[in-house]
């Protein structure tokens, strides 16, 4: 929750610098904001009011929800950038559908002495 809500007010933000930059936002089911805190709940509610356009995956939660969003940002994306340290995951599940499918990887997490896989 914390990285994509701060990815995307990094994309809001650099609009004016930058032409044709748009927000998507993916949701993965509707109602997820729900599971956020009021303090993210109200930025995430700002951020879907202010993106270019919000693609919704499910109306409601499943087990393989986070996956299939996942999989939708991969398959919808040219390059990704992360910030993974490494750890199992989803993140890990992403970056390496990523690197398989020839993307190009901007990793912002910054430990050189780690070995991300």
């Amino acid at each position: 929750m914390g990285y994509d809500l701060a990815a995307a007010e990094c994309a809001l933000s650099l609009r004016d610098e930058l032409a044709g930059l748009r927000l998507v936002a993916v949701v993965p089911f509707d109602g997820m904001e729900r599971r956020f805190s009021s303090e993210q709940r109200t930025l995430y509610n700002r951020i879907m009011a202010e993106a270019d356009e919000v693609v919704t995956l499910a109306t409601h939660y499943s087990a393989s929800a986070y996956i299939v969003r996942n999989n939708y940002l991969v398959d919808n994306s040219s390059a990704c950038i992360a910030y993974f340290d490494g750890s199992k995951g989803g993140t890990a599940y992403t970056v390496r559908r990523a690197v398989k499918g020839l993307h190009r990887l901007v990793n912002i997490y910054n430990n050189p002495q780690k070995k991300l896989f």
